[in-house]
């Protein structure tokens, strides 16, 4: 099943090792069948505040994304973001092409108290 790595990353001043991660995180994907499917593009935000930017990437499964996050040639290069740019980044695993999401629904209206009995 398809995995994601998604981050929000913070805007951040211009920095030679921002530049360098760039050129180099896909040769640290690449091994592990990932690549990009969000980068360097805008998005809007409908609701909240997002601020900086977005970046996806695709992977084959979570094996693959957790792997490549634990290499050691992306462990060599992560800070030369993380000493730049703040931000927040999950691997997630994505669901199955025939997913039904009235099983997700059932198990939330599972969960909610039950009505008090009237008297």
């Amino acid at each position: 099943m398809t995995a994601y790595a998604i981050a929000h990353l913070h805007e951040a001043a211009p920095h030679p090792d921002i530049a360098e991660y760039i050129e180099r995180i896909p040769a640290t994907f690449e091994p592990y069948g990932g690549r990009f499917l969000v980068h360097g593009t805008g998005h809007e935000v409908k609701e909240g505040d997002w601020p900086g930017h977005v970046v996806v990437i695709g992977f084959p499964g979570i094996t693959e994304a957790r792997a490549w996050w634990d290499s050691p040639a992306y462990r060599e290069i992560a800070p030369l973001r993380s000493r730049h740019i703040e931000g927040d980044i999950i691997l997630v695993e994505g669901v199955p092409e025939d997913y039904d999401p009235s099983a997700t629904a059932r198990a939330v209206r599972e969960a909610l108290p039950s009505p008090a009995p009237r008297d």
